[in-house]
């Protein structure tokens, strides 16, 4: 049985995300201001964001892809097949998306620092 996003990340955050955050801090803190420039907040927002995109980016990848499966669905005459090939492209974009925004974080930064 798989899960769908909103279990997965209840299931997951409660423990990867003091993780995250622990990595930002005591002794990490020189090498997580050098490499990714962002104080403990940054890096909260930051992974917030990571996290709700790469749950976005399961509901269309195989095995899983709800919403592929619900598009299949509600079209009698549309297979399951043809809604991953026609999903390729979104797949591709998502993630090089998210390749982006784990190797330059200060795309998702920069707005947040202008408040």
């Amino acid at each position: 049985m798989f899960m769908d996003a909103i279990g997965m990340l209840l299931l997951t955050l409660p423990v990867v995300y003091p993780a995250v955050m622990a990595l930002n801090g005591g002794e990490f803190v020189s090498a997580a201001d050098s490499t990714f420039g962002m104080s403990g907040p940054m890096c909260a927002i930051w992974f917030g964001i990571l996290v709700v995109k790469m749950a976005e980016f399961c509901l269309i990848t195989p095995p899983i892809g709800l919403n592929c499966f619900v598009v299949a669905g509600v079209r009698d005459d549309v297979s399951v097949q043809d809604v991953f090939k026609g999903v390729t492209p979104f797949f591709i974009a998502d993630a090089i998306t998210i390749a982006l925004l784990v190797a330059f974080p200060w795309i998702v930064l920069w707005l947040p620092s202008q408040v």
